[in-house]
């Protein structure tokens, strides 16, 4: 039981809830019903970003058996060898999925994959390590919008919004296991100000025919409801809701623990974010799908932590 537990913890599994929403909210920015292959870009994004996950700890093992002894390595729970080994093989699953999904898909994993390991391998450590890791976010959308249409032209601003909150989460990741400046805290709360903001004031317009069943629909196509607007500010309130309160105690007091927490709820404000960013697009169905994985994801978040 203690290493199945280690694997939860390295792979964090809480919050593999946050990366459907990319898929969801790439399709509907394209305009496009979900599909089969939309399945495989969430298949995709699932390999990669655990692939992620593992491999960030196999790097930063020596820093956390100093900072964070607990963690599955320095713990002795996991192998450094078996983790390095599971990043591989899953990104190796993740790009394979892509393949499947097709050729569009594939030339957006491939960045994709690559952006990861530069970010775990050499990145995260230097100022262009939370751009990398907000390119990382943006580029998952793009993967989903991608597998769907073919095409990523009309993603590219969603991919924007979501790329932006994952910046600012990231700045304030780098001194979670430190007492720090209150900056990155209050940058981050005022970039959620920004993007609540859009998400409830702005809404795309959708050419005619949106909505229109495709080949293996999903039962989540995103039809536009006339209840757009409303869930639109429903969900755009609740993505304020879940980290603005955390941001706040992170920039007043920015110690480790309160900024740690601060970046587990601006992790998990990553799937109200996607579900508002699905309405907005018009895919009133998919947004609640997406909204559907938040509960689940703090379910879990009680049992295994998400940072």
């Amino acid at each position: 039981m203690s290493r199945i537990r280690g694997w939860a913890e390295l792979l964090r599994l809480p919050a593999l809830f946050t990366v459907p929403g990319d898929a969801f909210a790439g399709a509907a920015a394209a305009s496009a019903t979900p599909t089969s292959r939309t399945l495989l870009a969430i298949g995709s994004s699932l390999c990669l970003y655990d692939a992620g996950m593992a491999l960030n700890d196999w790097a930063d093992r020596a820093e956390d058996a100093v900072d964070r002894p607990h963690r599955p390595l320095p713990s002795g729970r996991i192998h450094p060898n078996a983790a390095l080994a599971a990043a591989c093989a899953l990104t190796g699953a993740g790009l394979t999925l892509a393949a499947r999904a097709g050729r569009p898909a594939l030339a957006v994993a491939v960045p994709l994959a690559a952006t990861v390991w530069a970010y775990d391998l050499h990145l995260k450590h230097t100022p262009a390590g939370p751009p990398a890791m907000a390119a990382a976010r943006g580029l998952d959308l793009l993967l989903g919008a991608a597998a769907t249409s073919g095409h990523t032209r009309k993603a590219l601003s969603s991919a924007a919004l979501l790329a932006t909150h994952t910046l600012a989460v990231t700045a304030v990741s780098r001194q979670e296991t430190r007492d720090g400046s209150p900056l990155a805290a209050l940058a981050a709360l005022a970039t959620t100000g920004l993007l609540t903001r859009l998400l409830t004031r702005t809404a795309s317009q959708h050419p005619p025919g949106r909505g229109q069943a495709a080949t293996h629909a999903l039962p989540v196509g995103p039809r536009a409801t006339a209840a757009d607007p409303a869930l639109r500010l429903a969900l755009g309130a609740a993505y304020a809701a879940t980290v603005a309160r955390p941001y706040l105690h992170a920039t007043l007091n920015p110690s480790p623990p309160l900024t740690q927490r601060a970046v587990s709820s601006g992790i998990r404000a990553t799937i109200p974010l996607q579900a508002a960013l699905t309405a907005r697009s018009g895919a009133g169905v998919s947004a609640l799908f997406v909204a559907a994985l938040a509960p689940l994801g703090r379910r879990f978040a009680r049992k295994v932590s998400v940072t």
